[in-house]
């Protein structure tokens, strides 16, 4: 016999052997029992919560799903995750105006960001949303008051109502922090607030409504019997060079003009130069969230994750402009004062992100590149400008956002290359594509662009320039010759942004000796 043999044959006669013992046959029964209570309980519990499978229950069909009840909710939150993008742009902002300020206006700066922040979204919510989403005419919309009423999706976009509105609140909200870039350095607190009101609660959306309201004059301009039927075809701004970035930096050279330069700025002309920032380390890594941010900025305003292609092209054309812009900037910098200066480089790409935030959706990568670079060299030369004329322009607001922002809706009536027409909550629509003049559309396309802008540009400093003024008259504009010679910082807010350090005037370490 082999060895699995003996051993089956000894396990038999140990078993024999146990059950002969009392106590073994009274273990075995108990063990017996328990297991079989435990068989008996686990079919009991699946029988229980499935009785389906013993024919004790019928399943309904399976539900019958309509293409909204999965597109709306990707759509919602393709908006949604856009939104948080467009939000973070506020870090964006405060790290590059923060490092292009003085230290002593730090504090000031970091204030203006948060609190408009907080303001625009009370205001957003209360009547600007209304004035500039909702229906009423073509100059303003007149529902939706306090959200009151709002269906649960925005008109024909699939989206979730408060989606909508949150992605637009960032807009708005980007619109007011760029005002602010121009006027750092001598603008009193009380004069910010007053006119962060203005623009967050009533030029931005009304101006804005013209262009992206369901019923604005410039959106239907061209139809029948709407505005300027003859030019046969509207205004279009994709994602904002014009509603949010001309408008903001035309507000920020009205508010520039009025309050006049920052005492000690002496301008080339006169025999000085820019006051130097104080932080491009923090200003350069702003620049670069701002470009971050930017891929909501674009991409996000298809309000279509079924729009794949063109979330995809959006966000291409959106990084070539982008590198294009930068690398012109850096050039043409380079050429005026033989250095190779990181500030201009930086809002060099800005210039291009600004520039392709309104033809991203229409033209090709190729073309982005060019729009782009000609951003670059446009911001140089709008700095430059404005050091003419004395005006006094801190982070170059006015340049890189609104001259930029003119150029950029412009350049779709050049560029657009004929193959792309609108997105939508199921799928593109090309069959109306637009064709700029580079591309054989002919002038219509840049015609009603120019229109559009130069509305919505004079508009905006007109009014800009009237609160601005209004304010000034007031006495609550600028902040006294006192407080700016203290430093914003200590004047207005008693805190120094760095107290625990010395601040100098020269780049020079403090530990070296004057005998160095």
């Amino acid at each position: 016999m082999n060895k699995t043999g003996v051993a089956k044959t000894s396990k038999i006669s140990r078993l024999i052997a146990r059950l002969r013992d009392p106590e073994w046959r009274q273990y075995g029964a108990l063990l017996m029992i328990g297991k079989s209570m435990g068989i008996v309980l686990l079919l009991a519990a699946i029988v229980f919560m499935n009785p389906g499978l013993i024919g004790l229950r019928t399943f309904a069909a399976d539900p019958v799903l309509k293409g909204n009840d999965i597109v709306n909710p990707l759509n919602t939150v393709w908006t949604l995750i856009a939104a948080f993008l467009v939000f973070g742009m506020q870090v964006g902002f405060t790290m590059l105006e923060a490092g292009f300020c003085r230290s002593r206006e730090t504090v000031n700066v970091l204030m203006e960001c948060i609190v408009d922040t907080c303001l625009c979204g009370i205001l957003f919510y209360a009547f600007g949303f209304a004035f500039m989403f909702s229906h009423g005419n073509g100059f303003i919309g007149l529902n939706w008051f306090l959200l009151d009423g709002a269906p649960a999706t925005y008109e024909t976009t699939g989206v979730a109502f408060l989606a909508f509105w949150l992605f637009q609140f960032a807009f708005a909200d980007t619109c007011s922090t760029i005002t602010s870039g121009a006027m750092i350095g001598r603008t009193a607190w009380i004069g910010d607030l007053l006119y962060s009101v203005a623009v967050s609660g009533f030029i931005y959306p009304i101006i804005g409504h013209w262009a992206w309201g369901p019923d604005g004059f410039l959106a239907t301009m061209g139809a029948k019997d709407m505005f300027l039927p003859w030019v046969g075809t509207s205004f279009h701004d994709f994602a904002g060079s014009t509603v949010v970035h001309t408008i903001g930096g035309f507000i920020a050279l009205a508010g520039s003009m009025v309050l006049g330069p920052r005492m000690g700025r002496k301008f080339k002309r006169d025999g000085g130069g820019p006051m130097l920032p104080h932080d491009l380390t923090i200003a350069a890594s702003g620049g670069l969230l701002l470009w971050f941010g930017w891929y909501g900025f674009n991409p996000g305003s298809t309000l279509s994750a079924m729009d794949f292609e063109g979330i995809g092209r959006v966000a291409a054309n959106t990084t070539l402009a982008a590198c294009g812009g930068g690398l012109t900037a850096m050039f043409a910098a380079y050429y005026l004062s033989k250095s190779w200066d990181v500030s201009f480089t930086v809002n060099g790409f800005l210039a291009g992100l600004v520039a392709i935030t309104c033809p991203c959706y229409w033209v090709t990568p190729g073309a982005s590149i060019v729009l782009g670079g000609v951003a670059g060299v446009l911001v140089v030369a709008g700095v430059e400008l404005l050091e003419y004329l004395r005006i006094d322009d801190p982070i170059g607001a006015v340049p890189v956002h609104g001259m930029c922002g003119i150029w950029g809706t412009i350049s779709l009536g050049l560029f657009a290359c004929g193959k792309y027409g609108s997105t939508g909550q199921f799928a593109p629509d090309h069959t109306a594509p637009l064709k700029g003049l580079f591309y054989g559309g002919g002038t219509q396309v840049l015609v009603a662009q120019i229109i559009g802008s130069a509305i919505i540009t004079i508009a905006t400093f007109v009014v800009a320039y009237i609160v601005m003024k209004a304010v000034n008259a007031a006495g609550l504009l600028r902040v006294s010759a006192e407080g700016e010679a203290y430093g914003l910082d200590m004047h207005e807010h008693g805190i120094s942004a760095y107290p625990e350090y010395v601040l100098r005037s020269v780049a020079r370490p403090t530990s070296l000796s004057k005998a160095d």
